[in-house]
C-alpha cells in the first residue's frame, strides 16, 4: 500500500464537480491573455497565472564561473524577465546552474520577478533537506514556489520532506519529474495516490506518449503540468531545420519551427508551462513570442502532428 493514500482537496473537490457538471468533459484550464499579450494558464492548485513559456537551465547555464558567459546567461535572463516569463526551472542535478541562475537574479534585482522551480536529487532522503538549502542560497531567493522530486528519486521519502516544508509554509507547490518518456507507469500511480501541485514530465510534437493517460489524468487530478524536453535537447530543431514551414504556420503567427513546436505544447490544455532552454537572448526572445495568441485548435493540432511525423 502506498505512503501517499488520496487527500481530499479543496482542488480535487472543484476537479471533480466540474467534471460532474460537465458530464464526460475533463476541466478546463483556459489559456489567457495578459495586457502584454504572454499567454497565461492558471496552476490549478492555487489558480495563479504562469506565462506558457518557461527558462530551463540544464546544460546551457552550466557554466562555471567563467565571467564572459555568466555574463550570457544573465542576458538570456534579462530578455527572459523584459519579454515577460516567469519560470526558470534547475536542479542541484544541472552543475552550476543554480550558482548561475542566483548570479543573474542578483545582477538584475530580480529576484522578486522570477517563479523559481527547483528539485530535491538524491537517493539519501536525510540529504534532502541540506541540499534544499543549499539550492535556495545558490538561488539567492527567500524560498522556493516550486520544488519537485527530481526523476522520482527515493520519490516517497523525498516527497515526504517537500510536504512537511509546505505544510510549514517554506514552499508553496510540490511535484515530481520524469523525462525521456520513462517510467511512466510509476508516475501515473502517483498522480493518483499523492498529494501534489505539479508533474513533469516529457512532451513535445513528437514525444507524445503523456497524450494517452498522464495529461488526461492531470486534467482530472488538478495538476500542473510542465513539458521538458520541448526540443529534444536541439535534436528536433536540427531534423527539421531543412524543411519549409507549412502554410499554416502563419495561421498561428509561427515564423519558425521552433515556435511552432512549442505552439502545439503549450495548446495542450493540461500543460501549464513548456521550458526550452537556451544560451542566446534571440532564441529566448522567439520561445517567448510562441506564448502568444493564436494557437492551434485541435484539428490543426492533429494536422501539426501528421505533417511532422511524415516529415
Amino acid at each position: 500500500m502506498s505512503a501517499y493514500p488520496d487527500r481530499l482537496s479543496r482542488r480535487r473537490l472543484l476537479g471533480g464537480l466540474l467534471a460532474l457538471a460537465a458530464g464526460a468533459a475533463l476541466p478546463a484550464f483556459p489559456a489567457q491573455a495578459r495586457a502584454d499579450g504572454i499567454l497565461t494558464r492558471e496552476v490549478p492548485a492555487t489558480g495563479e497565472a504562469l506565462p506558457l513559456v518557461g527558462l530551463g537551465s540544464w546544460i546551457t547555464f552550466n557554466v562555471g564561473d567563467d565571467p564572459l558567459l555568466l555574463e550570457e546567461c544573465t542576458a538570456v535572463m534579462a530578455a527572459f524577465f523584459a519579454g515577460g516569463g516567469r519560470m526558470i526551472d534547475s536542479s542541484p542535478m544541472y552543475g552550476t546552474s543554480q550558482a548561475t541562475i542566483g548570479h543573474g537574479l542578483a545582477t538584475l534585482e530580480a529576484a522578486d520577478r522570477v517563479y523559481a522551480a527547483d528539485k530535491v536529487w538524491t537517493s539519501n532522503p536525510a540529504e534532502g533537506p541540506a541540499q534544499i538549502a543549499t539550492s535556495r542560497r545558490d538561488w539567492g531567493v527567500p524560498r522556493f514556489d516550486l520544488l519537485q522530486v527530481h526523476n522520482l528519486l527515493a520519490w516517497e521519502t523525498n516527497l515526504a520532506t517537500l510536504q512537511g516544508m509546505k505544510a510549514a509554509g517554506e514552499l508553496r507547490h510540490i511535484g515530481i519529474t520524469t523525462s525521456h518518456g520513462r517510467r511512466h507507469d510509476t508516475l501515473e500511480r502517483i498522480m493518483r495516490q499523492a498529494d501534489i501541485d505539479f508533474v513533469q514530465l516529457t512532451y513535445n510534437i513528437v514525444d507524445r506518449e503523456a497524450e494517452q493517460r498522464l495529461l488526461p489524468l492531470a486534467r482530472e487530478r488538478g495538476l500542473g503540468v510542465i513539458a521538458n524536453r520541448p526540443f529534444q535537447r536541439k535534436r528536433l530543431i536540427r531534423r527539421l531545420a531543412s524543411e519549409p514551414l507549412p502554410g499554416w504556420a502563419a495561421e498561428i503567427g509561427a515564423e519558425s519551427w521552433a515556435q511552432v513546436i512549442l505552439k502545439f505544447i503549450v495548446s495542450h490544455p493540461a500543460v501549464s508551462c513548456a521550458i526550452p532552454a537556451t544560451t542566446r537572448v534571440d532564441h529566448v526572445r522567439e520561445n517567448l513570442a510562441a506564448a502568444r495568441e493564436p494557437l492551434p485548435d485541435a484539428a490543426l493540432r492533429r494536422r501539426m502532428a501528421a505533417h511532422v511525423r511524415a516529415l
